[in-house]
């Protein structure tokens, strides 16, 4: 537990998540001056309570962090921090420089918590194209390592090169969401519910979505459809009759003939079929995705996967005898009881495989994951650093010919790591770049699905969310669309 005074509470977020960065999953509470002054009278009384203190004076912040063992820091920093645009990252720079000295470490990103790094070398190619000039100027500004700074800006020049190729903000891109799944993994919080309980719904969660399409498809007319991205949940968990229904009312709803790129998850091996696999070809499927996680059957059996390594083998190798020569993998690093030797051992299953592209999931602990509520049974599972797993990674793909080309972070990756795509020229998922770089409307229609409205000209971004509770959505598909008809 850290508890928390501060005289002034203009940069409490970024206090917040460098902590955070610091101190995963610790709760913070805030307290007045009195409070705190008595507790640092007794912190010696007290074991595993991180003491945090930030005066704000007139151009000039004070910042101290003890503990009751002795050990302490203390860090300032003079500048006008009432000038965010002018000076946030100095005053973060400030909050990171306190935390290193006392903890004694560096993060692998330095001070940066955002999730999308790449914008920001995006922005400073406009005015600088040496790539080695902004990979210093990155690791500078925010206290990053060479190693991040390389992929961060190897990224940025992929995308930029692709995105600037072409006009995005006159188009759009359709995200369609089946929560459907055999079986809940342990570290899933996306809309996803098991068959063997959800099943029965299947029916009508697929007239509710239909009614969905069919409002976007008329209120998106007069732009041009970019890219389909089908994902969940599990597309390929519905059964053969309601997956065509599915590929027959995207076809009779939009153009998708038109498409740069028509994407279905098919993530779960064992919801894969030779006749699943032959209707997404018939439909024009021109990339999919089937995603191991691990190779190692004892990780797959804890993390509730139920399918076997070899049925990722079979799964892979039948998609590959149905015409599908764009195939994408996922792997996760951090999975419980998995160190480095797992990773590498997954990373040549995977590469024996001869996929397009690989994605590579850093595990983040969400709040609805059932393994955040067990937790403290799983965290002495946790072997080795995610890090050194993402360097071997990253060193891998590079012997196998791949390249980085989408990235994002997310708050709750420990380690304040990332999530990165790789793949072979061009083999890029358009769709992953488009969203992460935030270029254009992505419209997206089921349970739990999150509809992005981007306006350029002023710089803003809107959101509108559907509920991710199957039976909620169709019980107020109404209300979903009528959601959406504020913005289209």
């Amino acid at each position: 537990m850290i508890y928390l005074y501060q005289n002034n509470r203009e940069y409490d977020y970024d206090v917040r998540a460098i902590a955070l960065a610091f101190f995963e999953r610790e709760k913070i509470v805030e307290v007045p001056k009195e409070e705190f002054e008595v507790y640092l009278l007794t912190k010696n009384q007290t074991d595993g309570i991180l003491f945090l203190r930030l005066i704000y004076e007139e151009e000039h912040i004070d910042g101290y962090l003890t503990d009751g063992r002795g050990q302490e820091a203390r860090n300032a920093v003079s500048c006008d921090y009432h000038d965010h645009v002018g000076h946030r990252n100095e005053v973060s720079r400030f909050l990171y420089v306190l935390f290193s000295k006392y903890t004694k470490k560096t993060l692998p990103w330095g001070m940066l918590t955002g999730i999308r790094p790449t914008k920001i070398v995006m922005k400073w190619m406009e005015e600088e194209k040496d790539l080695t000039i902004l990979e210093q100027r990155f690791s500078d500004i925010y206290l990053a390592d060479e190693q991040k700074a390389h992929l961060c800006v190897q990224v940025a020049a992929r995308e930029k090169q692709f995105l600037d190729a072409h006009d995005y903000s006159k188009e759009y891109s359709l995200y369609i969401g089946i929560p459907f799944c055999p079986t809940t993994c342990l570290y899933c919080s996306f809309a996803s519910f098991p068959l063997s309980k959800y099943g029965d719904r299947m029916e009508a969660y697929m007239n509710s979505l239909f009614r969905e399409m069919a409002f976007v498809a008329e209120s998106y007319g007069h732009k041009k459809l970019t890219s389909v991205y089908v994902g969940g949940g599990t597309p390929t968990a519905l059964d053969e009759h309601f997956l065509g229904l599915l590929m027959e009312e995207i076809h009779k709803r939009f153009p998708v003939g038109e498409t740069r790129e028509f994407t279905v998850e098919a993530g779960r091996p064992d919801s894969v079929t030779r006749q699943k696999l032959h209707i997404l070809r018939d439909a024009g499927v021109s990339r999919i995705s089937i995603n191991p996680q691990t190779m190692h059957q004892e990780t797959l059996d804890l993390i509730g996967r139920a399918h076997t390594v070899g049925q990722t083998k079979d799964a892979f190798f039948l998609a590959r005898e149905e015409g599908f020569d764009n195939i994408n993998t996922d792997m996760i690093t951090g999975l419980p009881g998995e160190d480095i030797s797992h990773v590498h051992g997954t990373l040549e299953e995977i590469f024996r495989l001869k996929p397009e592209s690989l994605t590579v999931h850093s595990l983040a602990i969400k709040r609805a994951a059932h393994l955040n509520m067990e937790m403290e049974k799983y965290q002495s599972m946790v072997k080795g650093s995610t890090n050194e797993m993402l360097r071997e990674v990253d060193a891998y793909c590079n012997r196998m010919n791949m390249q980085p080309y989408y990235m994002y972070r997310q708050k709750n990756i420990p380690g304040n790591l990332e999530n990165i795509g790789y793949c072979l020229p061009g083999k890029e998922c358009l769709y992953n770049m488009l969203i992460m770089e935030e270029k254009q409307d992505i419209i997206s229609c089921g349970a739990g699905a999150s509809t992005k409205y981007v306006y350029p000209e002023e710089n803003r971004i809107e959101r509108t969310e559907n509920v991710k509770n199957i039976d909620h959505y169709i019980n107020r598909i109404d209300e979903m669309i009528e959601r959406k008809k504020r913005y289209l």
